[in-house]
């Protein structure tokens, strides 16, 4: 096992070789849409509480459910007003329980990669081998679904064990968001394979500034606006990565897509920016930089 304080080695910003992206872009600008599906009597034990009420939590997973029957649609009309592709993080139960969902992000050729498969189902009571049957089942049932290589992970709920990066390349993941110390790709050490942290902006993610600090849509459009502002300024010396996280029951909401639209009127309006998928990012940097 390797322990988690070598995961990945120190490289202060300031002392970092220049990078170079395709068409000499500035930064690269992904969107990771995390479509979920919960479970209103989730497994007990799992070591913390699922749903913040007691049982049957049915505000907050009506709430949830929202998403899938009306936030992600709106979504995916605003990304396609734009022209722009998403990475998704899937939950594996929707292909079985709302199949029409995930085609949709299919026949917009959107990426999947694997949000593990309930996200009421955390990994971190989990054992090696626990955590390994949940990787398999939900790569094999995203890809036999959907014909594309499954190779990114978010572990449901951000929930994490000692050594589940170990076990992520041997399923063919290659590239991780669940690690999140950078603005730029970052190799991560893992027994069994090559792994990179693509970046991935928890900071600015809809839910945490949406739903848990309880800011206004406004509020955050200026949030992911600022950040896309710096890193864009940033990017003429050393490109970076910047990473839209969203959750359909949030930005979803009535109230608040329209700030969806003017964070992607802002980020489109500027040249030098390469709206890829995850799973592009990784490609870009292993073929050019991880070694």
């Amino acid at each position: 096992m390797i322990s988690k304080v070598d995961r990945y080695s120190y490289l202060p910003l300031i002392d970092r070789p220049r990078l170079e992206m395709p068409n000499g872009s500035r930064v690269a600008f992904w969107i990771a849409p995390n479509i979920e599906f919960y479970e209103l009597r989730p497994p007990e034990n799992q070591g913390r509480p699922i749903w913040p009420r007691p049982a049957p939590d049915i505000l907050s997973y009506s709430q949830r459910d929202y998403g899938n029957r009306v936030g992600v649609w709106r979504v995916l009309e605003a990304l396609q007003r734009f022209g722009l592709r998403a990475s998704v993080s899937l939950n594996a139960a929707m292909v079985d329980h709302l199949p029409h969902v995930v085609q949709a992000c299919v026949d917009a050729k959107w990426e999947l990669f694997s949000h593990g498969i309930y996200n009421t189902r955390i990994i971190s009571e989990m054992t090696d081998d626990e955590v390994r049957a949940v990787i398999k089942d939900s790569v094999e049932t995203i890809s036999n679904f959907s014909g594309q290589p499954v190779r990114g992970w978010l572990a449901p709920a951000i929930s994490a064990t000692e050594t589940f990066l170990d076990l992520l390349p041997e399923f063919g993941i290659t590239y991780t968001i669940d690690v999140v110390p950078d603005d730029q790709p970052v190799p991560i050490r893992s027994a069994s394979g090559k792994l990179i942290a693509v970046p991935y902006s928890t900071e600015i993610n809809d839910i945490r500034v949406m739903g848990f600090r309880g800011c206004s849509a406004g509020d955050w459009a200026d949030m992911m606006k600022a950040a896309f502002d710096q890193l864009y300024l940033e990017g003429q010396d050393n490109p970076m990565v910047l990473c839209m996280p969203l959750h359909p029951y949030v930005v979803g909401q009535p109230h608040r897509i329209q700030a969806l639209y003017d964070v992607l009127r802002h980020v489109t309006s500027h040249e030098g920016v390469w709206h890829a998928t995850a799973g592009e990012i990784a490609d870009w940097y292993y073929d050019n930089y991880y070694s």
